[in-house]
């Protein structure tokens, strides 16, 4: 008896769950032998080598059914892959994504009418319903042994399956589709035909995404040495004075990841720098305290024995998004200080701090959904950072806090990404009330964005300061915009994102650029007659942060709803 996957090998196939079940197998079918056919995907062979495959075969062998694997580490043409299709018995497909939308391999598998066992991701649900296939849950090596005995003890009923599937499949080759594709293209020529004038088609500024400067890094490396990233700059140059601070290197390591997680083409860079800012955050860390120290003079030594709560809910929240989004092995380091620095997090009193640890929280789970312990911390800082709403809001000032001063816009950010996540409207609905309320302050009477300045900031029941206008506000408000309009699916969301970001593009009261482009940087800041001519790491990151967030918007900025 043959079992088979085959395809492009990665961890998130999840051969080692029917690996787990063969001793099961074997033990009713001593002939039992699995087949996984494939070359590992070139992203992860360049991120981890061998190491899913290399598990894999360990696992066989501690299981003692080693015997009964075999592995083909290579890519194979259509008439050899015919051969291991029509020796196989039983296809299996145990991926791990639900949300996987396609399989070429388990289309092939269901077009030469085998015998399929599959974990009920979204195309598998699709393929192998109407009885065409067995799903079992995932991650189940029982259901997976399971699954095979039965259809091993029932010629009938594996027969029956074979022969569904390939009546399926045959709908799926190419003279089908290609006669389904004439039978629409004919109805089409039909129901146009009386349409004598040519529309035209292409996409007014209002329906696209706008132009976006490139993501430029040059600065950013200026002002990282060996050590980190630098605070402070006079002009476009650095400022050994001040040193270093863990608020911007965290920072940095959050954009880099994020800019990893896209694809980036500069990747050379981004690990080098992504290696350099963990260090950084990995030096502040001091595992006595478990908590983060901020400040470290250029000379290397720390200038206070623990930082801010502030800065250690940036840290968690750098970490947690190496974790969640990247790929690479400071991803092992990571999760190290991640799990370090957490349970302190549960004793702070800054909303800013739980809401940045949140947002962290946040990336974590996408990589490791279902950590209880992390996931208790969620609830618990949710629930505070929800408390102190409720208990300030009204309906004049629906917000956190007798005053609006620093980062705003993560407070709510933070509840609509976690209500959203948790399954709790209660903590969406204060989170979007409380966003849309920020967005009316921080607006001129002609549209444009203005946020709150620190020269005073705003209090309940006073005017709200002008400036000096910090460039952080664009990017934490393009990032709450983004994630309010992917929650609610409502554009409007996504118009205020690129007002926000525009800011930085002279969309201001002095219709000057923050972003330069001589040098990739980001000015500190609009007085009221001038720009700061100085380029800092908080504000080049806060640019640069907010350009990514920008460039992942894949769809139009459509009209908004009134």
């Amino acid at each position: 008896m043959v079992l088979l996957t085959f395809g492009l090998l990665s961890p998130d196939k999840g051969i080692e769950y029917v690996i787990d079940a063969l001793p099961a197998i074997v033990a009713h079918c001593p002939s039992a032998v699995y087949i996984v056919l494939g070359a590992t995907h070139p992203h992860v062979r360049d991120a981890q080598g061998e190491a899913y495959r290399l598990m894999l075969e360990a696992r066989a062998r501690q299981l003692g059914v080693d015997e009964h694997v075999m592995f083909h580490d290579r890519f194979v043409e259509q008439d050899e892959l015919n051969e291991f299709l029509g020796a196989a018995d039983v296809y299996v497909t145990p991926y791990l994504n639900p949300e996987q939308s396609t399989s070429g391999t388990l289309a092939y598998a269901v077009g030469s009418g085998r015998a399929v066992i599959s974990t009920p991701y979204v195309y598998a649900r699709e393929m192998l319903s109407d009885d065409r296939g067995v799903l079992v849950p995932y991650r189940d090596a029982d259901a997976i042994s399971i699954a095979v005995r039965d259809l091993l003890a029932d010629d009938e009923r594996r027969d029956a399956l074979r022969s569904r599937a390939a009546s399926h499949g045959r709908r799926m080759q190419w003279p089908a589709v290609a006669g389904l594709y004439h039978q629409s293209f004919a109805r089409a020529v039909r129901e146009h035909a009386s349409d004598a004038r040519v529309t035209f088609q292409a996409a007014t500024l209002a329906r696209r995404v706008g132009s976006l400067p490139p993501l430029d890094l040059r600065h950013l490396r200026a002002l990282t040495d060996d050590t980190g990233l630098l605070q402070h700059a006079t002009f476009c140059v650095p400022r050994y004075s001040e040193g270093y601070c863990l608020d911007d290197n965290a920072r940095a390591l959050l954009l880099m990841a994020r800019m990893a997680e896209a694809g980036a083409e500069n990747r050379d860079a981004v690990r080098t720098l992504s290696t350099r800012y963990l260090a950084f955050v990995h030096a502040a860390f001091d595992p006595t305290q478990a908590r983060f120290r901020n400040f470290m003079t250029y000379g290397r030594a720390w200038a206070e024995p623990l930082g801010s709560e502030d800065s250690h809910g940036h840290a968690v929240q750098a970490l947690g998004t190496v974790i969640g989004r990247g790929t690479g092995p400071d991803t092992a380091l990571a999760n190290e200080l991640f799990h370090a620095g957490l349970p302190a997090t549960t004793g702070f009193t800054s909303p800013r701090a739980w809401a940045t640890t949140l947002l962290g929280i946040d990336d974590y789970l996408h990589a490791y959904e279902g950590d209880r312990r992390v996931e208790d911390v969620r609830c618990l800082l949710a629930d505070r950072l929800h408390d102190v709403y409720a208990r300030t809001q009204s309906a004049e000032w629906p917000w956190f806090e007798a005053e609006l001063t620093y980062a705003n816009a993560q407070l709510p950010h933070a509840l609509i990404a976690s209500g959203a996540r948790m399954g709790r409207a209660d903590l969406v609905t204060a989170g979007l009330r409380a966003l849309t309320w920020l967005i009316g302050v921080q607006r001129t009477p002609d549209g444009r964005f203005a946020p709150i300045g620190t020269n005073g900031f705003a209090s309940r029941g006073g005017d709200a300061a002008r400036f000096d206008q910090q460039p952080i506000e664009a990017a934490t408000t393009v990032a709450a915009c983004l994630e309010a309009e992917r929650v609610s699916r409502d554009a409007l969301w996504a118009t205020h994102a690129r007002s926000a970001f525009d800011w930085f593009l002279g969309q201001n009261h002095l219709n000057r650029w923050l972003y330069d482009p001589a040098t990739g940087g980001c000015r500190d800041g609009l007085h009221a007659e001038r720009a700061n001519e100085n380029q800092g790491a908080e504000s080049t990151l806060a640019f640069l942060l907010a350009l990514v967030d920008m460039r992942g918007v894949d769809r139009p900025v459509g009209r908004a709803r009134g």
